[in-house]
């Protein structure tokens, strides 16, 4: 088997690892679940060649991604439910919906996107899969409006999301000043729970602390995820110059101690590493 530029090729190879008798035994052995952890992590290294501006990791890594998605769509196939072109067929009916003054009629195109008209569709969207989803056998009191918030999302995404969803029916403070009273409240109640020495409770509080901190980056308008990630960036730069300069030293990190680390990130600081 060749490779090709072919999307039907990536499909028969998909199909071929899947055989139970002739495929490969551990892409036999998979479901969704499994795979699902492959799919969150594809989608963060093509997010970090974009980073990087590596152009030629981006276009394999959203091979990676693309082949994540046929993967699901094989074994969905397996079990008579969807394929490849379904899933094709479903996101263009979705970019053709949501920009009627784009692939409209032409009046439609000459009005543009009129105002409220995208959170229209949205609505529309939701009550659909709401509808599909009583169709399936769930019972309709089981979503909420805040169903739309992925439970998947890594916890920092999923509280900025969650925030921002119930801000917009006014579920939010008007300002800064009271988020910062938040987040000593929570401080303060953690130190409770730690002098208590009660480790559930302490954990909830810290998990309070952290939901308040990325409120408080939502109202300054900063993203939780890229401001921390900057900071592990920091991070990792000021302890490779602590680790670089004790090579230099002739000594390693397990024979220095936390006095000579220290000095040597106050080191780091100081030159802006």
């Amino acid at each position: 088997m060749r490779p090709s530029k072919d999307i039907t090729r990536l499909i028969e190879i998909m199909e071929a690892l899947r055989q139970p008798e002739t495929g490969c035994p551990w892409d036999v052995e998979q479901d969704f679940a499994s795979i699902a952890p492959y799919t969150i992590e594809e989608a963060y290294e093509v997010a970090d060649a974009i980073e990087r501006n590596d152009l030629d990791d981006l276009r394999d890594e959203l091979g990676d991604l693309l082949l994540q998605v046929v993967f699901h769509a094989r074994m969905a196939e397996e079990e008579d439910r969807f394929d490849f072109g379904d899933v094709v067929e479903a996101i263009t009916a979705k970019m053709i919906r949501r920009h009627p003054h784009v692939f409209g009629d032409a009046d439609a195109r000459g009005k543009g996107m009129a105002k409220g008209m995208w959170e229209k569709i949205k609505a529309q969207e939701k009550a659909e899969r709401l509808a599909r989803r009583v169709r399936n056998g769930a019972p309709a009191e089981t979503t909420a409006y805040l169903d739309d918030v992925p439970r998947a999302l890594p916890a920092l995404m999923r509280a900025l999301k969650l925030q921002v969803r119930a801000a917009s029916v006014g579920f939010d403070w008007g300002e800064t000043e009271p988020v910062l009273d938040k987040i000593e409240e929570e401080i303060g109640e953690l130190r409770e729970a730690l002098l208590e020495r009660d480790d559930a409770h302490a954990a909830e509080e810290y998990g309070d602390l952290l939901f308040a901190v990325v409120n408080l980056g939502r109202h300054m308008g900063y993203d939780p995820e890229a401001a921390l990630a900057r900071t592990n960036n920091k991070f990792r730069k000021r302890f490779d110059f602590i680790e670089r300069e004790l090579f230099k030293a002739g000594r390693t990190l397990d024979e220095a101690d936390l006095n000579d680390m220290e000095t040597l990130w106050k080191q780091a600081k100081t030159k802006a590493v």
